[in-house]
């Protein structure tokens, strides 16, 4: 079984999901890692290569046949646009949503251009926000506010997940 972690980009994904596996005794996969891994870039590069569209196949493409068992996985924040790979991620285990409010995105992510965050041309931050959260709710088994401090937040999913 896996427990996936989603949510926008800041929201503590690759943190939480680090301490997460610690605290439960699994293994912890980072999906933007497996990504650069596989394309031999980092993942700026790749949307710059690729442009949004283009990365976005390619990420739903590696999450979609990523073999993964007894872990937790931090997917990139726009992972919930590839059907197939957030389908797969259902198949292995729960989904949690890390929500975090529009004010935490703008005041965690700062400059965002060296991050690896798909945006299409002319979009927005506040764009991004109201086009993903309907996705992450309509994925999610578990919504957690993650809000809280980090602490807090892990206590809180190890509570619910067990």
């Amino acid at each position: 079984m896996a427990i996936t972690l989603i949510g926008l980009p800041s929201s503590g994904k690759s943190t939480l999901g680090v301490l997460l596996a610690k605290a439960l005794g699994l293994s912890f996969v980072d999906t933007d890692l497996v990504i650069q891994e596989k394309e031999g870039a980092l993942l700026h590069e790749i949307i710059e290569n690729k442009g949004a569209e283009g990365f976005l196949e390619i990420e739903n493409k590696i999450i979609s046949e990523l073999d993964a068992d007894n872990c937790v996985i931090a997917t990139g924040g726009s992972a919930v646009f590839g059907k197939e790979a957030m389908s797969h991620l259902h198949s292995l285990g729960k989904i949690v949503y890390l929500k975090i409010t529009y004010g935490d995105l703008e005041k965690r992510l700062g400059d965002y251009t060296h991050r690896g965050v798909v945006m299409k041309n002319g979009e927005t931050l506040r764009d991004l926000y109201n086009t993903r959260v309907p996705l992450y709710e309509e994925w999610a088994d578990v919504t957690i506010d993650s809000t809280d401090t980090t602490y807090n937040t892990v206590k809180k999913l190890t509570e619910v997940l067990k």
